[in-house]
C-alpha cells in the first residue's frame, strides 16, 4: 500500500514504490502482479513495460472470477459483455510488441492495423451482446410482471456471506451454495409460504466494494430483482473482520441502483464462526472488535439499527425459527398495506 494525494497518472503508484515492486518481483521470480484498484490502459501498459511481468487490476480479476462462476446463458452473456467492454480500451497494450514494426512516414504498421481490426470485431460483439441482453431484460420483465402482486423479498449482501444457504433453508430449494466468492451469479426466485403467508424470495449476486461499472451495467436484469423487491434481507457475515466495510459497500451499491430506501431486515449470519476469547479481555486492553463478545455486539449499534435486526447461523440453524417469524412479520406488514381488506387468519396474529 502507498498513501498518495492522488494516483500517479502514468504508473498509479509513485516511482519509488514501483521500483520497490520491480525489485521484489525479480528477487522472488513473481509471474503476475495484481493491483487492488482499477488501472487505466496507459497505467497498465507503463507498469508492464517497466516490471516486465503480467499486470492485472482489480476489475480484470473480478471479471475473471465472474467468468469462471457463470453457469446460465444469461450470466455468461452478462459477463462476456462486461469483459469486452473492459478489453476494448486496453487493446493497444496487447499489441505493444507489434508497434515496433511500424513502417515509415505515412505508413501503417501491422500492429496498428491489427488493433483496428480487433477493435471492430469487439465493437460488433458488444453490439450483439447488448441486443441479446435487451431481449433477456424483456423476458425477465415479463416474468416479473406475471408474478402478480405477491410480496417480493430479495436477499442482498456482500459476496460469500451465506445468502444461498439461507435461500435453501427458507425456500427448501437446492440453490448452489459454496464457501467461495461469487458462487451465485444467477438470480433464483422461489415462491415461499410461511405461516400461510406467501411471498417470492430471490437470491441475488453478491456485492463487493468498488464493483466494476461494467458489471453493474451488464447485470441490469439481475439487479432489477433488487430494484423491484418490496423487502430486502441484508445478510452480513459477522465473523468477517471487515464486516462493517462490507455493510457500507452493499449500501453504496443499493444507493447506486436507487434501492436503499426500501424496508430492510439486517441478518448477521455466521455467529457460529464468531471468535471471542475472554482471555484477551482485561482492564488494560483497548476495546477492539476482537475482544467484544457476541452479547455485547447485540447491545451495540447493530441491534439499535433502524431496521429489524437478528443474529443467526444458517449452517448450524441457530435462531432460524426466530428469523422465520421476523420475516413473516415484515412480509405481513407489506401485505396488509397492499391488501387492507385482506383478512389475516388467527395463526398470523
Amino acid at each position: 500500500m502507498q498513501r498518495l494525494d492522488r494516483p500517479d497518472p502514468k504508473t498509479f503508484i509513485g516511482t519509488g514504490k514501483l521500483q520497490e515492486i520491480i525489485t521484489y518481483v525479480k528477487e522472488n521470480e513473481v509471474d503476475i502482479v495484481i493491483f487492488d484498484d482499477e488501472l487505466s490502459p496507459s497505467q497498465l501498459r507503463n507498469i508492464e513495460r517497466q516490471a516486465e511481468v503480467k499486470i492485472i487490476d482489480r476489475n480484470n480479476l473480478i471479471l475473471d472470477i465472474f467468468a469462471g462462476r457463470a453457469r446460465t446463458s444469461e450470466a455468461r452473456t452478462q459477463v462476456e459483455l462486461a469483459q469486452y467492454q473492459y478489453l476494448l480500451p486496453r487493446l493497444k497494450r496487447m499489441w505493444t510488441h507489434l508497434e515496433r514494426q511500424k513502417g515509415g512516414i505515412g505508413m501503417r504498421g501491422p500492429g496498428e492495423s491489427q488493433i483496428e481490426t480487433d477493435r471492430r470485431i469487439i465493437q460488433d460483439k458488444i453490439s450483439r451482446l447488448k441486443e441479446k441482453l435487451v431481449d433477456i431484460d424483456k423476458q425477465m420483465a415479463t416474468q416479473r410482471k406475471n408474478r402478480g402482486e405477491i410480496v417480493r423479498v430479495a436477499l442482498v449482501g456482500y459476496t460469500n456471506v451465506g445468502k444461498s444457504t439461507i435461500m435453501n433453508l427458507i425456500s427448501k430449494s437446492e440453490v448452489f451454495a459454496e464457501n467461495k466468492l461469487f458462487a451465485t451469479l444467477d438470480t433464483t426466485v422461489r415462491k415461499v409460504v410461511l405461516d400461510r403467508m406467501p411471498f417470492l424470495l430471490s437470491d441475488t449476486v453478491g456485492f463487493i466494494r468498488k464493483l466494476p461499472t461494467q458489471l453493474i451495467k451488464s447485470f441490469k436484469s439481475t439487479l432489477d430483482e433488487v430494484r423491484e423487491a418490496d423487502l430486502l434481507v441484508h445478510v452480513v457475515d459477522i465473523s468477517h473482520p471487515g464486516f462493517e466495510d462490507h455493510i457500507a459497500a452493499v449500501n453504496d451499491t443499493l444507493n447506486d441502483i436507487n434501492s436503499l430506501d426500501k424496508p430492510i431486515i439486517m441478518v448477521f449470519n455466521k455467529i457460529d464462526a464468531f471468535t471471542y476469547d475472554p482471555k484477551e479481555e482485561d482492564d488494560l486492553s483497548p476495546v477492539t472488535r476482537r475482544n467484544i463478545s457476541l452479547e455485547e455486539w447485540k447491545r451495540s449499534w447493530m441491534a439499535r439499527h433502524n431496521s429489524p435486526v437478528i443474529f443467526i447461523s444458517a449452517t448450524e440453524k441457530d435462531n432460524l425459527e426466530q428469523f422465520r417469524k421476523l420475516l413473516v412479520q415484515e412480509v405481513t406488514k407489506i401485505h396488509q398495506i397492499r391488501y387492507p381488506n385482506y383478512l389475516v387468519s388467527d395463526d398470523l396474529v
